[in-house]
């Protein structure tokens, strides 16, 4: 059984910056954003040639790639999906025509896939999902960050609960450059394996927290 990592935050947070201390050669990137990666030289890093980078965000494909890497590619220990929101808007905006309750179920069905699949991979794979999170504030002034969705059935489902880890990632000091991962809930959805960090907030190198993971 694979591992499975969501991370979530706002944009400019930091989200896909904290993937630049993985080893290309042993991870595989699938772009469904399609904008590129956020470092100096990633180019030379994930490409068709070195076949670690996929530019894609329909969810069959996405599916279908996961199971080949773990299947065909034993040196890949790593397979990054940023993000599942654009793979949301991908789906609905080919289908905006429709109307109906089909459209949005469908939808459900494809991400819940998608993170169902991240942990029923290769023993010693780890798939670091990636996606964008929305906060909320009630009338009380409560605020509580997670997630964001697209349609009420994956707000149901609570994609947060497919995984045992959940990082925010946040911007503590942009003047000095200070971007963290939220390791525990803090009016939030995050979430981590007990006894794996230290501390709630750590520094946004993925590499930390695969080391934190190792045990679990």
């Amino acid at each position: 059984m694979s591992k499975a990592i969501l991370i979530i935050g706002e944009s400019g947070n930091g989200k896909t910056t904290a993937m630049r201390t993985l080893d290309p050669k042993t991870t595989y990137y699938i772009d469904a954003d399609k904008k590129g990666l956020t470092w100096k030289g990633w180019r030379k890093q994930y490409n068709d040639e070195n076949k670690n980078y996929f530019k894609c965000s329909d969810s069959e494909k996405i599916l279908k790639c996961m199971y080949g890497v773990s299947e065909k590619r034993p040196e890949i220990k790593t397979i990054v999906i940023d993000t599942l929101n654009w793979i949301m808007l991908d789906d609905e905006f080919n289908r905006m025509k429709e109307k109906g309750y089909d459209k949005w179920l469908d939808l459900a069905i494809s991400i819940r896939a998608i993170c169902a699949a991240a942990k029923q991979l290769r023993d010693d794979l780890t798939v670091i999902c990636i996606a964008h999170s929305q906060t909320d504030r009630d009338d009380s002034g409560y605020m509580f960050t997670r997630m964001k969705t697209s349609g009420k059935k994956l707000d149901k489902i609570s994609v947060e609960s497919m995984f045992s880890t959940v990082l925010i990632c946040r911007c503590k000091d942009a003047e000095n450059g200070e971007y963290v991962f939220e390791t525990q809930a803090n009016n939030s959805t995050a979430k981590s394996p007990m006894g794996a960090f230290e501390e709630v907030e750590i520094p946004n190198d993925i590499q930390l927290v695969l080391k934190g993971l190792e045990d679990y």
